[in-house]
């Protein structure tokens, strides 16, 4: 059995931070989704589970149609659905990362 490993450094990760901030800065937060989304291959790229390496093949419109759902229904239902959106981004986030 192959060893797990994290090879990001903290200025690659603080180099993807500034970008993913900048983005949703730039864009008042309409981009956020795809500053997420490079955040997400960032880590990935970095991460091997037993020799594997990750790769995050979600997409910037992919998440931001989820987004948009979510959105609309945490302001349905006044903010209740608001306590399942974190659950639901990391489900997304794990449904589209594979082994590359």
């Amino acid at each position: 059995m192959e060893k797990s490993d994290f090879t990001g450094g903290l200025l690659g990760l603080i180099g993807i931070s500034i970008l993913a901030f900048l983005i949703t800065l730039l864009t008042l937060g309409i981009c956020l989704p795809y500053a997420i989304v490079i955040r997400e291959r960032w880590v990935a790229e970095h991460t091997f589970i037993e020799g594997k390496q990750l790769k995050f093949i979600g997409t910037g419109i992919g998440l931001f149609g989820q987004w948009i759902k979510w959105l609309l229904l945490t302001i349905i239902t006044l903010g209740i659905y608001g306590l399942w959106v974190n659950i639901k981004m990391k489900k997304w986030i794990v449904q589209n990362t594979i082994f590359a």
